[in-house]
This record gives C-alpha cells, sequence and structure tokens, in this order.
C-alpha cells in the first residue's frame, strides 16, 4: 500500500539536501535526481516542498517522463486534507448528469456511455455521449480494448521509437499475438477460415464490420505516430486484400494464416519511379516462360510501405499491352531468386520501413497470378477504396491528435495576463479546426456505411469518387490542423519532443498521407470526374 503524506510534511522537505515536490497527488523524492534533471538542479529546487503539478506539465509529456525517471523517485502519495471540503469547479454543471445509456443494440441509435477525456471535439462524437446510428457495444468495446492496448504497450515509447526511426521488431510480434491484424484486412467479415478471433468475447464473427477496422485504425492513430501505424498495418492492409479475394485456395491456405498471425509479413508494389496515380502505364513487366509455368518479372517499385519487412509483394505488373488492359497482379514470394530490397528515407515516416523493390528476372509461379491475366486493374481500383478509408481514418485522428494538443496547450499557457483560450483568435482558429475534423469525419463514417451495404463491385463504381474527394478533403483538414496548432504552440511545435512534440512531430506526416494512395489534385479531380460519369450511368439529366 502507498504511504500517505499531508501538504504539511511534504513541505518541510524544501532544501537542496532534502527536496520532495507533489505531482498529480504523489510525492516524489527528487533529491538524488536534481544532478540528472535535464532543466537543471535550481528549476527543481524552485518547487521544493511544494505542488509543482501545473509546473510539471507547462514543461513535460507526462506518460514519457514519468515512465522513464518518475516512477524511479516516488515515495508515495498526498493524503487528503479533511479540512478543506470538496466543491464542484462549476456549481451550474454540477446539476448536468453524467451521461450513461442502457445497454442498446445499435439499432435504435441510442446512445452509449461516455468515454474518454470528455474535451470537446477531441474524440468522435459517439464516444462522447452522442446518438449514432453506426455504432453499437461491440464498437464500443473494441474501442475501450485497443485503446488501453494502446495506452499501455504503445504510447509511453512513442518518442523513443520515432528518434531512433526504428520500432523494435518485438512491438509488431506482440501486435499480431493480440490478434488486431486480422481486423485491418477491408473486409465485411471477418477471415475467419484462415485467423483466430481472439476479441470474439467483445465482436463475434458475425458482428464484425467494416466500422471496427475503423476504429482500430482510429486508435491506432491517437499516439500521432504515422510511422508507428504504417509499421504494424500499412503494408498488410493493402497488400492483403488481393490474396484473400483474388488467390487460388492453395495459395490462401498456404499464406494467409502465417500473415494474419504476424508470422510472416506483406505489402503491395504499385508505385514505380516513373510515376504513382498512373497506374495504367506502370512499366514493370511479366514474360510467360517458354513452358508456360513462370512468368519472368523485370522492374522496380519504389515509395514501398513495409517492403523492408515483407515476406510477400502483391504486385502489379504489365503482361499484356498498354494501358489498364494489359496490367495483372502476382504474388511475388522474398524467397524468389532475384528479389532484394532498399530502404528508402523519409520526410515522417522513416520507422515504417519504405523500400525500392528490384525484380531481376524473378520466377514467379503462374499459380501465383492473383485474379486473372490483364485484369489486374480491376483489382487495384477494389483495393484503392480500401487504402483511401485507411488514410482518411488516420488523417482524421491525426487532425483531432492536432486540434486536441492545441486546445490543451490554450488552457495551459499564458500569454499577456491571460490564458491563450481567453484569445478571441486562438479559439477562432480551434473553432475552425472543429468544424473541419467534424465535417470530415461524418462524410468519412458515412462513406463506410456505405461500403459496408453495397457489393465489391458496386462500392468500385458507385463510391470510388466520393472516397477520392473525402481523402483529399481529410488530408487538407489535416494539413490546416498542423498549421494551427503549430501557431498556437510556436516555438514548441518547431522542436521535437517535449510539449509540441506530438504537433511537430504530425506536420512532417502531411504529405505521406496527401500523396500516396492518390494525390490530392488526382483524388478531386476523380471525385468530380468519375462521380460525374457513374451518375449518369444513372439519368442525371446535365
Amino acid at each position: 500500500m502507498s504511504k500517505e503524506y499531508t501538504a504539511e510534511e511534504v513541505s518541510k522537505h524544501n532544501t537542496p539536501e532534502d527536496l520532495w515536490i507533489i505531482i498529480d497527488g504523489n510525492v516524489f523524492d527528487v533529491t538524488e535526481w536534481q544532478k540528472d534533471h535535464p532543466g537543471g538542479k535550481k528549476m527543481l529546487q524552485k518547487v521544493g516542498g511544494k505542488d509543482a503539478t501545473k509546473f510539471f506539465h507547462k514543461y513535460h509529456e507526462p506518460a514519457v517522463v514519468m515512465r522513464k525517471f518518475g516512477n524511479n523517485f516516488k515515495i508515495g502519495k498526498l493524503s487528503p486534507n479533511p479540512a478543506v471540503a470538496t466543491v464542484s469547479a462549476n456549481p451550474t454543471m454540477a446539476k448536468i448528469p453524467r451521461i450513461t445509456a442502457l445497454p442498446t443494440n445499435g439499432e435504435d441509435g441510442e446512445p452509449l456511455e461516455q468515454f474518454g477525456d470528455m474535451i470537446p471535439y477531441a474524440d468522435p462524437m459517439w464516444y462522447q455521449g452522442f446518438h449514432s446510428q453506426h455504432h453499437d457495444e461491440s464498437h464500443a468495446a473494441l474501442r475501450d480494448r485497443i485503446r488501453s492496448y494502446v495506452d499501455e504497450k504503445i504510447s509511453p515509447y512513442i518518442d523513443e521509437w520515432e528518434e531512433a526511426d526504428e520500432i523494435p521488431a518485438s512491438v509488431f510480434k506482440e501486435f499480431a499475438e493480440a490478434g488486431w491484424l486480422p481486423y485491418a484486412l477491408g473486409s465485411k467479415k471477418f477471415p475467419s477460415e484462415y485467423a483466430e478471433n481472439k476479441h470474439a468475447d467483445i465482436v463475434p464473427n458475425e458482428k464484425f464490420d467494416p466500422f471496427h477496422e475503423s476504429i482500430l485504425g482510429d486508435e491506432l492513430s491517437r499516439p500521432g505516430s504515422g510511422a508507428l501505424v504504417w509499421y504494424l498495418v500499412g503494408g498488410y492492409s493493402i497488400g492483403i486484400p488481393p490474396v484473400l479475394n483474388f488467390a487460388k485456395d492453395s495459395i490462401k491456405k498456404r499464406v494467409l494464416p502465417d500473415v494474419f498471425s504476424g508470422k510472416k509479413r506483406i505489402c503491395l508494389c504499385i508505385t514505380e519511379p516513373s510515376g504513382g496515380s498512373d497506374v495504367a502505364n506502370l512499366v514493370t513487366e511479366a514474360k510467360l516462360s517458354a513452358d508456360g509455368k513462370h512468368y519472368v518479372v523485370n522492374g522496380v517499385k519504389k515509395w514501398i510501405t513495409n517492403g523492408m519487412f515483407a515476406d510477400f509483394f502483391s504486385v502489379a505488373v504489365r503482361t499484356g499491352g498498354p494501358g489498364m488492359g494489359g496490367i495483372s497482379m502476382l504474388l511475388i514470394e522474398r524467397t524468389f531468386d532475384g528479389v532484394s530490397t532498399r530502404h528508402i528515407a523519409t520526410q515522417g515516416m522513416n520507422a515504417s520501413g519504405t523500400a525500392l523493390v528490384t525484380f531481376d528476372d524473378v520466377k514467379v509461379p503462374v499459380e501465383n497470378l492473383l485474379g486473372e491475366e490483364n485484369k489486374g486493374f480491376q483489382i487495384i481500383m477494389r483495393n484503392f477504396n480500401h487504402e483511401r478509408l485507411g488514410c482518411i481514418t488516420q488523417a482524421n485522428r491525426f487532425s483531432r491528435v492536432c486540434y486536441e494538443e492545441a486546445i490543451k496547450w490554450a488552457f495551459q499557457r499564458e500569454t499577456f495576463g491571460v490564458k491563450l483560450f481567453k484569445h478571441d483568435v486562438i479559439r477562432n482558429k480551434l473553432a475552425q479546426m472543429a468544424c473541419r475534423i467534424e465535417a470530415s469525419c461524418a462524410l468519412a463514417d458515412a462513406l463506410v456505411y456505405q461500403s459496408s451495404k453495397m457489393e465489391e463491385d458496386e462500392a468500385m463504381l458507385r463510391l470510388g469518387g466520393n472516397i477520392a474527394g473525402c481523402k483529399a478533403f481529410s488530408t487538407q483538414t489535416f494539413e490546416y490542423c498542423a498549421r494551427e496548432a503549430s501557431q498556437i504552440f510556436g516555438g514548441l511545435s518547431y522542436t521535437r519532443g517535449g510539449k509540441g512534440g506530438k504537433v511537430e512531430r504530425l506536420y512532417r506526416v502531411v504529405r505521406a498521407l496527401a500523396i500516396p494512395g492518390g494525390s490530392e489534385e488526382i483524388m478531386l479531380d476523380l471525385s468530380i470526374r468519375q462521380s460525374v460519369k457513374v451518375h449518369q450511368m444513372y439519368g442525371a439529366n446535365l
């Protein structure tokens, strides 16, 4: 049992030779740490014997500092002062009951119980006691479980992984063993034939839907590290659907169990050095061997997420003539002779294993053809909807992280004698961020819902333009929020780590979502061009 001290007892330990402080109701003996304190001895001595909570939160990220240093010096906790009555900080709010809902199956849209810190706009509306037509107890339970996992296993270590430009292999191994990979594959049903549902107690196979995947992506993005999300599910979530949906049964049985369990890794290879968005004109060539048993592949793929770690590559190749009608998809394995990878250093995702992948006379068995020869372009297009929805999910949460960091700082930082939040120019920035975030998230939810109801071919046709437009809007919102949050933090967001560290890091991630999966310019054009084309098919009078 933790020992308790009164504030009066702590106040007596206020000299360099005997220095105690209080942080968040816990008591720390920092006498021995003075010489190692990054801010110097004087800063600690200034708050010796006092409650240093406000001082501490002004300069530090609590979870990181406590994990690295604080817990070593904790000696107890502050005992309550019986002479001080507990009162509501806001008597008016004290009259408002905390919203808790009766159990609901989600069909009537009744609100679920509140979750999180209740900072306005820092979490999706359905987290905060608002009604939702899309989410039920299974979504709430999954959200709770993945957040607990992320808070314990990931968030405290993000800063050091990012600074090292490397995420330990054990992180992926533990993530896979926890059973999260089958939840990020772009399917309407759980792949029970090839994977165990380790979370069936809260998400039974029959209840699994695309919103469960969105929740996983959203919660993985909360630590504010694009590299982390891409390291865990970036290449996997776009590389595995072509195999799951189009590979021969023998290939599925051999490949999928190992990929879903994390024993092997997979990625998608579309983009080439000569171009990205112009998929129809890719040049990596696959020629059928004289005996008809192999495709001989030659070419280079660039900016391949997880390419450095992958055991399998879902690869777009040219097997026929020019244009989209000559493209096929092959599953190429790292063990095949002629496959090599080289790391590409990137602006904001350096730990995600981005690679240049070279195929030099690689012999690929014809059994590894995904779908039909010269019909690979349709596979790519179907896959793009899922890839872009993943980008949207990440961009939306990253926008919320920028906003959340900014509003918290606005309530801590004082300028000209008042909190930043008291300045109307700061409130305007926060309001503009919040409006864009909520609009982007509402559109994303609508698109996930439509994709959950439509067959794949219909979704590819009818939702392609809408999803493309949403991707552009979400990444533009992300860039706007990163900029405005940076302005609110000032110089703190220009240096790595510390109070503005998440915003600085996410600013470097913006381009990684605005360009891959289709650049904003291509996405906006596609959103109009395809939508007009489809609606003319349905009788639009233009």
